[in-house]
């Protein structure tokens, strides 16, 4: 499948994944499990890492790669220590989160809609062709049982399809040599989101320093800290090879069945967007055709 196809798919489908993070919907849920909802980070944690069972701060920092380890562990417990609910109580509440959000922003009769039962059929389709060797968290979402409803099983293929491309997106990361703050530093310096969106990873004034010094030194960035040529260029091959490891899906898909699926989250992407509540700044995709 061609690149710019693949990343098309990419930037529909993340918003619709991303939901869940930032609907008051999905906070209600996660206060009734007795989560902090005065920040989105507890509830955050919880959704993304109830896939991967009781996973402890160490693996979740491992999968999710440009979390600071210190920030993980304020919200992730160590194995054997008591977390406000259970993985099974976590991913009942994601479900139930999701219906409620997608209700509010994409309309009831979205919803019940034909197309999007056959956008979440595609979707679907497409999820269940992504290799999940190696790619832990697209693995652990797979593994779930497929809801009923249709635009509950849309959701949960958004969120295979977005892991799978994340973990080959780490893969790109470590063949070019760039730790989880370097991957951020050159990420800024391109221009991706301001340096102050990613502060949000936890990483402190002194190891973002050190992560800019590194990559000062070794020729990705310039002695003023701003990209150069090579930064540019090492950055495009990460992002050349997330698009190739992402193609799989969309290769079994086939163009034709991509390209209707493309026009079928036209609508609900628009919701998405227009629902206000995903961050205008962002590294993920979002607002981005």
């Amino acid at each position: 499948m061609e690149s710019g196809r693949v990343r098309q798919m990419w930037h529909l489908l993340e918003p619709l994944h991303a939901l869940l993070y930032y609907a008051p919907e999905a906070f209600d849920e996660a206060a009734a499990l007795g989560y902090d909802t005065a920040e989105r980070w507890p509830s955050y944690f919880a959704w993304r890492s109830a896939p991967l069972s009781a996973a402890g701060p160490v693996e979740v920092t491992s999968a999710f790669y440009s979390f600071s380890p210190g920030m993980v562990a304020r919200y992730v417990p160590d194995a054997g220590e008591s977390a406000a609910a259970t993985p099974a109580d976590v991913l009942a509440a994601r479900l139930r989160a999701v219906d409620r959000t997608y209700r509010a922003v994409l309309g009831e009769d979205t919803v019940k809609s034909p197309e999007l039962a056959e956008a979440a059929a595609l979707a679907r389709r497409a999820a269940e062709a992504a290799g999940t060797q190696g790619r832990p968290l697209a693995a652990a979402n797979a593994a779930l049982p497929w809801p009923e409803a249709p635009h509950l099983v849309l959701w949960q293929a958004a969120t295979i399809l977005r892991e799978h491309r994340g973990d080959g997106h780490l893969a790109a990361l470590l063949v070019a040599g760039l730790d989880p703050v370097e991957a951020l530093v050159s990420f800024a310096a391109v221009g991706a989101a301001p340096e102050a969106v990613f502060e949000s990873r936890g990483w402190s004034a002194a190891e973002w320093s050190a992560a800019r010094a590194r990559l000062v030194a070794r020729g990705v960035l310039g002695a003023d800290g701003a990209v150069i040529e090579e930064g540019r260029a090492l950055r495009a091959q990460v992002e050349s090879r997330t698009d190739e490891l992402a193609a799989a899906p969309w290769d079994a898909l086939g163009p034709d069945g991509t390209a209707r699926l493309a026009e079928l989250l036209g609508g609900p992407w628009l919701s998405a967007i227009g629902s206000g509540l995903l961050p205008g700044e962002n590294t993920l995709g979002i607002g981005k055709v």
